[in-house]
C-alpha cells in the first residue's frame, strides 16, 4: 500500500477491509501475512501485550505499522480501538473433500461472525454463501468471528443449484419440516449442513434434496436463531 493512500470507512465496493481490535488484528497477522496492506495503532495500546505481538508479527512480514490516533477514530465506528488491520481482499476455494456449511441467502453480520467462529470451533472449515448474501469481508462480520474469518475457506454462489453442480456432498437441509429429527440423524460424509437465511429459512423445494433435517424444539418459538441452530448442527453432527 501507498502511505499517501487515503483510508475511508467501510463499504463493500472497496477492495480492501479492516479488522477492529487487536485480536482480530493478531489473527490477520498470523492468517493471512501476505494480504495484510498496513496496521494502525493508537498510543493508548502501549503497555497492551497484543499491541507488542502486533509489533513483532508486522516486522516479521515486514508491514507497515502508523500510529495514528486521528484514523483510527476516523474509521472505526467504535472508541477504545487500540489496533485496526488493513488488507487487501482474498478469493479463497472450498475443499470438496471436506464437510461444508451452506447459508442460503444469510442477512446478518452478527449471525454471519458467530456462525464462523462456531464453525471454527467444530473444526469446520468450508463455508458456501448463495447470494444474495451478507459481505464476508464486512469489519462487523470479522468482529463477530473474532478474527475467525481467517482460517475458513469461503466461496460465494449465484444459486444452490450452481453450488451443488460443482460440489457433490451427501446434503441435509435444515427445515422446521424437516422429514427426521436431529438426534435421529445419520450423517454421511462429505456433508453439507444447509440452512435458510433468518427470515424466511429454506423454501419447500429443499425438502426435495439430500435428507432435511428438523431440530425438536417446543411450540413457544417458530423458530430457532441462524447462529444457534448452526451451533446446534454442528455439534450433534460431529458427535455422531
Amino acid at each position: 500500500m501507498k502511505k499517501d493512500l487515503a483510508l475511508h470507512k467501510y463499504k463493500k465496493s472497496l477492495d480492501y477491509s479492516y479488522t477492529f481490535g487487536v485480536f482480530p488484528t493478531l489473527e490477520l497477522l498470523m492468517r493471512q501475512p501476505t494480504h495484510v496492506m498496513k496496521v494502525i495503532v493508537s498510543t493508548k495500546g502501549e503497555t497492551n501485550i497484543g499491541i507488542s505481538k502486533i509489533w513483532e508479527l508486522c516486522h516479521k512480514h515486514t508491514i507497515q505499522v502508523e500510529i495514528n490516533d486521528g484514523l483510527l477514530n476516523k474509521i472505526s465506528p467504535k472508541e477504545n480501538i487500540y489496533a485496526l488491520g488493513v488488507f487487501k481482499k482474498y478469493t479463497s476455494k472450498l475443499n470438496d473433500h471436506s464437510n461444508h456449511i451452506v447459508l442460503v441467502h444469510p442477512s446478518d453480520t452478527g449471525n454471519l461472525g458467530t456462525i464462523i467462529r462456531t464453525m471454527l470451533g467444530f473444526q469446520m472449515r468450508n463455508l458456501a454463501l448463495v447470494r444474495p448474501a451478507v459481505d464476508f469481508f464486512d469489519p462487523k462480520v470479522i468482529r463477530a468471528s473474532m478474527g475467525a474469518v481467517f482460517s475458513i475457506h469461503f466461496s460465494y454462489f449465484d444459486s444452490f443449484i450452481d453450488y451443488q453442480k460443482d460440489h457433490q456432498q451427501h446434503f441435509y437441509p435444515f427445515m422446521t419440516n424437516g422429514e427426521i429429527q436431529l438426534p435421529d440423524a445419520a450423517f454421511k460424509t462429505p456433508f453439507s449442513l444447509i440452512f435458510g437465511n433468518e427470515a424466511a429459512g429454506l423454501g419447500d423445494n429443499y425438502l426435495e434434496i439430500g435428507t432435511s433435517v428438523a431440530i425438536p424444539q417446543n411450540h413457544l418459538v417458530d423458530s430457532l436463531n441462524l447462529a444457534v441452530a448452526v451451533g446446534i448442527a454442528l455439534y450433534e453432527s460431529r458427535s455422531k
